[in-house]
């Protein structure tokens, strides 16, 4: 039984990764803005936080896991996404998205430090718009330019916890029916489903250490 922390959980990619944990047995801290509305038969196994990620004030995520000996995994799947002309944008607007997409996952993973042991496996949901030479979209500046700095981030802590033997990987998604790609791309229809993407993350962050570490992975049938 592994102890794993998703944020962003209360909807989309986020919630079926947190069902799907749940399924195959595992703790689960569901962190995000809004409720976790969930039914499930091992709700025992969840706990859940509401947070403004905005805020960067996760001190009551570090609480509710003060039993917890260590954290088996993280998936920091939360995201700001904005939709906007560049010339329409402003610094502002930029401080939002990497406020949600990058500070918050550098913060809440230095406050989650002493809980990161041999094994621990962090994933970091980005983007195909974060990976460079992929086909990109106008008027998503400012979200996959975070997309892509979160990339880096992770790539970097790779290497610095490496010789604690905690690993760090980063998802690049490509689409997925969820109400982000909705207000990207109005009518679009995904070749895959919020709840298959989230199995597949569920199953990444328990068993992908394995195999990789550094590494961003394109997860991607298609591009919108």
């Amino acid at each position: 039984m592994a102890n794993i922390i998703v944020t962003g959980a209360s909807r989309g990619i986020g919630f079926e990764t947190t069902k799907a944990l749940l399924d195959l047995g595992h703790k689960v801290l569901a962190l995000s803005r809004t409720e976790v509305k969930l039914q499930h038969s091992r709700l025992d196994l969840l706990r859940t936080v509401s947070i403004d990620f905005t805020q960067q004030d996760f001190k009551g995520v570090v609480q509710a896991i003060e039993d917890w000996a260590e954290v088996d995994g993280i998936v920091h799947n939360a995201g700001s996404f904005m939709h906007k002309p560049f010339t329409q944008t402003t610094t502002d607007d930029f401080l939002a998205l990497y406020k949600v997409n990058v500070f918050a996952v550098a913060e809440l993973t230095r406050l989650l430090d002493s809980k990161l042991k041999r094994g621990t496996h962090v994933v970091g949901i980005s983007s195909m718009g974060g990976i460079q030479g992929s086909s990109k979209f106008a008027g998503l500046s400012g979200y996959s330019s975070s997309k892509g700095a979160l990339i880096t981030l992770f790539e970097l802590l790779a290497e610095e916890y490496q010789p604690r033997g905690v690993s760090f990987n980063s998802l690049a998604l490509g689409a997925v029916q969820t109400e982000m790609l909705e207000a990207a791309f109005p009518g679009i229809k995904a070749p895959v489903s919020a709840a298959q993407m989230g199995a597949y993350i569920a199953r990444f962050v328990l068993e992908g250490h394995q195999f990789f570490n550094g590494k961003v992975l394109p997860v991607s049938s298609s591009t919108p």
